[in-house]
This record gives C-alpha cells, sequence and structure tokens, in this order.
C-alpha cells in the first residue's frame, strides 16, 4: 500500500464520520476501514469503525474495533461500553459483563451504561436456553 499523507487519512476519516452522523452506516465503513488500515494505532478511527459496524449489524467487527479501542485506551468507558454491548448482541453476555462492569465503574453516573450492565449480568447467569432463538 503506498504511503499516503496525514491530511489523506484525515479526510477518510471526516469522510466517515460525516456518512456515520447522516445514519449510512453501510457507506461509512468504506473510508473508516481505509484510514484504519493506514492507521491502524488511532483509536478515534478504530472507535468510529466500531460505531459503522456496530449500527450495520456487523457485530463481530465492531466487537475486533471495540477491543483494539479498550486495549490501546483501557480508561475509554464509552469502548468498554460499546464492546459490551456487541458483546450482548452477539449473545456472549458472560464476556460482555466485564467491559460493562468496568464502564459502569468508570462512569458510574450512566444510567444506560447500568442497564446493560444489568441485562448483561441476569442473562449471563440464566445461560442459554434450550430451543430458544436468539437474542
Amino acid at each position: 500500500m503506498p504511503n499516503r499523507h496525514p491530511d489523506s487519512v484525515y479526510e477518510l476519516y471526516r469522510r466517515g464520520c460525516e456518512l456515520l452522523q447522516q445514519g449510512d452506516y453501510h457507506a461509512a465503513i468504506v473510508p473508516l476501514t481505509q484510514a484504519r488500515n493506514v492507521e491502524p494505532s488511532k483509536t478515534s478511527i478504530r472507535e468510529a469503525l466500531g460505531r459503522a459496524l456496530f449500527h450495520a449489524q456487523r457485530y463481530e467487527g465492531a466487537a475486533a474495533e471495540f477491543e483494539a479501542v479498550a486495549a490501546a485506551a483501557p480508561t475509554n468507558d464509552y469502548a468498554l461500553f460499546c464492546l459490551g454491548r456487541t458483546m450482548q448482541l452477539l449473545g456472549r453476555h458472560r464476556e460482555a459483563c466485564h467491559p460493562l462492569a468496568l464502564a459502569c465503574s468508570m462512569a458510574p453516573d450512566r444510567a444506560d451504561y447500568r442497564l446493560y450492565r444489568d441485562r448483561a449480568r441476569r442473562a449471563a447467569s440464566i445461560g442459554p436456553v434450550e430451543g430458544a432463538d436468539g437474542p
């Protein structure tokens, strides 16, 4: 891949964020993926890509992006929350508990964080139900 000028990466990121704000999640994935491929250590790019993938219901990809952000920025409560939510939507409730609990401890005023943490805990304690459909 040819070296890109940093402004080009920024333009890809900016365009992806515009599409994300407009609700065109599938289209946003393209420039955000290109930007991530050039600058894989940029958590802002990976978080935006994770959001686009999440809203496009591509949860495995979203989980990978949020995991990368949480690994690079372990105090990013939003990335931890998004990782937990993604795990929930994949039906991986036990795995969702840890990042959701961390997000809650970092931002105790966030009622939405507590709501999903508690849902993950309940679902993890119940376990899978035989014959039940997905989430």
